[in-house]
């Protein structure tokens, strides 16, 4: 299997930590997905320009959500119950919103104005990172290694990419510092 994407992308992450955790073999092909030579590479792959994609024999497939249930089917492992889906909706959401805030940047748009669209961004990141931070020790939580994978990839991209602050967060915060002992954030850190 390989997986197309960027290191440091968090949703690239969350499959190359799970595939490092379940001993899966998938093969890593990086792309500069900003870069004229790499956008056409990744269009080829996925329409919709967006990362990740994993390719299984004569499978394709996008997005990381797609890409995790087929791997937990292939690997005979358990699927995320409604509950846990509900909380990585949450997690995609505030990842999602930070993407776009990030892109906006890189575009020379000032995000701190008093716009709609920035201003609704801003509300979901605080008000997603809330009730993570209130939900993180419930059991639909604890209990599911991809939500904490997804969770520690939200929290170390933003640390990463300096794009908000959860310090006021105690138990991300706590969490964050936890999972970034572990061997698989070791090997897939952007920041090397």
């Amino acid at each position: 299997m390989q997986l197309i994407g960027s290191v440091p992308s968090p949703y690239v992450r969350r499959i190359r930590i799970w595939a490092l955790q379940n001993n899966c073999n998938i093969e890593l092909i990086s792309l500069d997905i900003f870069s004229a030579q790499d956008r056409p590479k990744m269009a080829n792959k996925n329409p919709a320009r967006k990362i990740p994609i994993l390719i299984d024999g004569d499978l394709t497939l996008s997005d990381s959500n797609s890409i995790i249930r087929y791997l937990l089917e292939k690997t005979g492992k358990s699927k995320l119950n409604w509950p846990q889906e509900h909380l990585l909706t949450t997690i995609n959401a505030c990842n999602d919103s930070l993407v776009e805030m990030l892109l906006c940047e890189r575009s020379g748009l000032d995000t701190q104005s008093d716009a709609l669209f920035f201003n609704l961004q801003n509300e979901r990141i605080e008000q997603t990172l809330s009730f993570l931070n209130n939900h993180l020790n419930d059991e639909q939580f604890k209990s599911c290694e991809y939500l904490n994978i997804s969770l520690y990839c939200l929290l170390d991209w933003i640390s990463f990419r300096e794009l908000t602050d959860f310090s006021q967060y105690s138990e991300l915060v706590a969490f964050h510092g936890q999972f970034s002992e572990r061997q698989s954030a070791i090997e897939t850190n952007p920041r090397h």
